[in-house]
């Protein structure tokens, strides 16, 4: 299978493992990239079957309401009965590392206000050690350059990512060659770096299942799993 046929078999069976724990009133929380859009276009079938979601970026909001599918603020709803979004490498514990569609702030804050966080990716995103795909940092424009020589101190190597700019108007480093064998540790380290909005490191609130798509079929993990 490619690459996009394993996101659409995950977008899929992310449909399926939810629909059972959908009701009438539920509201259920979208993430942001290539493989949450797979799953858009799979939610859109059972549409009728939830009151409508909460996007973590406004191209996920104008994707779903494409579809037909209410968009709430998230001010406005108690809560989610599930989040569902891609990663950009898990661990075997499920920590994550997100970002690279720039929408780490907003996913993080959904993700903190589901009951279940369900991953859902393909075989490459699957690693032993967090740290090959660098590490996204959201940062408050003004300290972009102090923020950046912190960053070097805990031993990475940032890089402004050129041109982009966040849903929240702020910026991002992209943090290269930075091994993070304990992921809970560095996100806490970094988080308190002043200037520092968060980082893409969803360890402290890491995913509680994983749909990992492979050549095999997808793959269902779970922290109570065996690996």
């Amino acid at each position: 299978m490619t690459q996009d046929e394993l996101k659409q078999a995950v977008g899929q069976a992310a449909v399926d493992y939810i629909k059972p724990k959908l009701e009438l009133s539920s509201v259920v929380g979208v993430g942001t990239g290539s493989t949450a859009n797979c799953f858009i276009d799979s939610l859109a079938a059972i549409k009728h079957l939830f009151d409508g979601a909460v996007a973590s970026s406004d191209a996920t909001a104008e994707r779903l309401k494409s579809h037909g599918i209410p968009v709430y603020d998230l001010n406005s709803v108690d809560g989610l009965v599930v989040y569902v979004d891609g990663a950009d490498e898990s661990d075997k514990n499920l920590c994550l590392i997100k970002g690279g569609g720039a929408a780490l702030t907003r996913e993080k804050i959904v993700a903190a206000c589901a009951d279940e966080f369900v991953c859902i990716a393909d075989e490459s995103k699957w690693v032993s050690v967090l740290g090959e795909f660098p590490l996204p940092v959201e940062v408050i424009p003004m300290a972009r350059s102090y923020v950046a020589r912190e960053l070097v101190k805990l031993g990475g190597n940032p890089e402004y990512r050129q041109g982009v700019v966040t849903d929240n108007g702020n910026v991002i480093l992209d943090v290269h060659r930075l091994s993070i064998p304990n992921p809970v540790e560095i996100e806490k380290k970094i988080n308190q770096i002043v200037g520092v909005v968060t980082n893409g490191l969803f360890a402290a609130r890491s995913a509680d299942v994983m749909l990992l798509g492979t050549s095999e079929g997808v793959k269902k993990i779970s922290l109570s799993d065996e690996l």
